[in-house]
This record gives C-alpha cells, sequence and structure tokens, in this order.
C-alpha cells in the first residue's frame, strides 16, 4: 500500500521494476476522493517518448472523464534510470512489457483503484496488447495509432531490414567492447536539425509531422521536453523489428479497441492486427486525422479520448 499523500491532478510517483525505482506522473480527476474508488489506466508511450509527451497529453484528459491515469519512463528512459552497467535512451522490446506488468502491479495496490485498464499509443499499442495476453488484472485495451502488425510494415523490404538488423549488431558490439554507450538517430531526425533538413533525409511520407512532434522545433521535441532525445542507443533496430503484439493477437481474451487513421502511412499495423483478433472488439477509424494528430492535436485527441472512455466505461 502507498504511504504518499495523492492529491487532485498529476502526482509524481515511483515504483519499482528491474528493481530501481520508475518514474511516473499518477492523474487524478479534478474531484478525486480516496475514500471511493476508480477505473485507472496504464498508459504506454510511442517510441522513443517519455512520460511528458503523449502521458502528458493523455493523462489530463482521461483524468478529466473520471479515470486514474498512470503514465511514466519506462527503464533507461526520460527520469528513470538504467540498469547498472547499461547506458540510458534503451527502449528495449520484452522489458517495456515487464515495466507495464508491473505498472500494473503498483495500480494494484491503491486501494482507490478499481479495474484497470490499458491505453496504448504507436509502439505503446503493440506493448499494451503484448502485455494485456498474459496479464488478466488489465480489463480491457484500447490502442490509438498502434503499431501493433509490423511483418508487412517493417519486414517488406527485407535488403532494407538486413542492412538494419547489421548496424544494430555493429553498435552492439561496439558496446560490449567499449562498455560506452553507442548513439544513433532511430528516425534519421538529430536534436538539431531543421525541418527542411529532415524533409530532405527522412525519406518516408510521415517526415513533416514527425518533425513537427519530435523536432528541435516540434510541439514536444527536446527543445519543449528536456527530458526527451531523439538520440538513441544503436542497438535498437535489433529490438524495433519484433512486434509480439501481432503474432498474439488471437490469444487476446480482453475487449479491446482500436483507433487509427485509415489514411495514415501506418494504417496496415492496425489493420491486420484487427484481422487476428478473435476476442469481442471494436475498430475506429478516421480519415480526417493523420497517425501524428492523435498525439497532441485536440481534435484527434478529443475523438480518441471520448472513444476510449466510452469503451472503458462500458
Amino acid at each position: 500500500m502507498t504511504t504518499q499523500t495523492l492529491t487532485a491532478g498529476k502526482n509524481q510517483v515511483t515504483f519499482k521494476s528491474f528493481g530501481v525505482d520508475l518514474a511516473g506522473d499518477l492523474y487524478l480527476p479534478d474531484d478525486f476522493d480516496a475514500t471511493k474508488t476508480y477505473k485507472a489506466i496504464v498508459g504506454a508511450s510511442p517510441f522513443p517518448q517519455v512520460k511528458d509527451q503523449i502521458p502528458a497529453t493523455y493523462g489530463p484528459e482521461m483524468a478529466a472523464r473520471g479515470f486514474v491515469y498512470l503514465g511514466f519512463d519506462y527503464l533507461g528512459m526520460g527520469m528513470s534510470p538504467a540498469l547498472p552497467g547499461e547506458h540510458k535512451q534503451s527502449r528495449y522490446t520484452f522489458r517495456l512489457i515487464e515495466n507495464t506488468w508491473d505498472a500494473v502491479s503498483y495500480l494494484g495496490t491503491l486501494p482507490f483503484v478499481d479495474d484497470i485498464y490499458g491505453l496504448g499509443v504507436c509502439q505503446g499499442g503493440s506493448t499494451i496488447a503484448s502485455a494485456a495476453v498474459t496479464d488478466h488484472r488489465i480489463k480491457k485495451i484500447a490502442l490509438v495509432s498502434g503499431m501493433m502488425a509490423a511483418d508487412d510494415f517493417q519486414w517488406a523490404d527485407r535488403d532494407a531490414v538486413n542492412q538494419q538488423i547489421a548496424a544494430a549488431n555493429a553498435s552492439m558490439q561496439k558496446m560490449y567492447e567499449t562498455r560506452q554507450p553507442d548513439y544513433v538517430a532511430p528516425f534519421l531526425l538529430t536534436d538539431d536539425m531543421s525541418r527542411e533538413e529532415f524533409i530532405e533525409v527522412g525519406g518516408n511520407p510521415m517526415v513533416g509531422e514527425t518533425y513537427d512532434y519530435y523536432g528541435r522545433d516540434g510541439v514536444k521535441g527536446p527543445v519543449e521536453v528536456p527530458t526527451f532525445t531523439n538520440m538513441h542507443i544503436g542497438d535498437q533496430g535489433m529490438q524495433s523489428l519484433f512486434s509480439i503484439g501481432q503474432a498474439y493477437a488471437d490469444k487476446i481474451v480482453q475487449p479491446s479497441l482500436t483507433i487509427y487513421s485509415r489514411t495514415a502511412f501506418t494504417a496496415i499495423c492496425s489493420a491486420q492486427f484487427v484481422e487476428k483478433l478473435t476476442n469481442e472488439h471494436q475498430e475506429l477509424a478516421f480519415d480526417e486525422f493523420s497517425h501524428v494528430d492523435f498525439y497532441y492535436k485536440p481534435e484527434a485527441v478529443k475523438a480518441s479520448t471520448d472513444a476510449v472512455a466510452a469503451f472503458f466505461n462500458t
């Protein structure tokens, strides 16, 4: 049981995972009363985000709709430490799942928490879907712009994939031998690039919206969020090719909601996931929003959080 005094709004909290304290923000409804019980949400953010990005947007929105919401920095990210002997900016697929399980355990210690749900955005969608496969303490899941299906998205160009793997393998070997971090820009976006520079090298349909969120001059880039950087451990390419959520979609038993843009470059990642589901499921596809619109644009965030709240409340 927690001994911390928690109040309405944003509360800074920590919880244990892998033996260290992960940094979290716990958002509570404006009329919060510790003697009552609430439905709680564990949030999962996109790669390579920290809790002051998606969780800082979705946390207040879900709290305003009457939910408890936990956003946190994964192991080695933001304000959460890396394990001894390891490096910061090391967001690894299987650890994301285990961190999520521990976040659920933490919420379970709070006396005012009733049912627990999962809400993941982008890579967070895969994280939540994967965590829910064997964690039935999570009663429902909602996935927004989710990257749950990776095969036809990430593995279609095998030559490019093999280059990605080779670079990640070399980075891992280098770090093992030198014991020093090897930082790269996984999206080719560095912290000091201009929008024009990134568009020139970005090479995919999402470069503009990616920069407008993550870039130096973006709404949630390294200037606006000091704990965030676009630079990441170089072996990340060995992690991002795994899509556990897609592989185990037919094993998910909890009711689920998938929200995505039908016109987005990443739409296939949600659509193919939905095709494999055998559970009670709802799908909500929009034409007017892009993948990144759901990160921060008011109309898209309202559409997704309204739908999520209605789904979790039924």
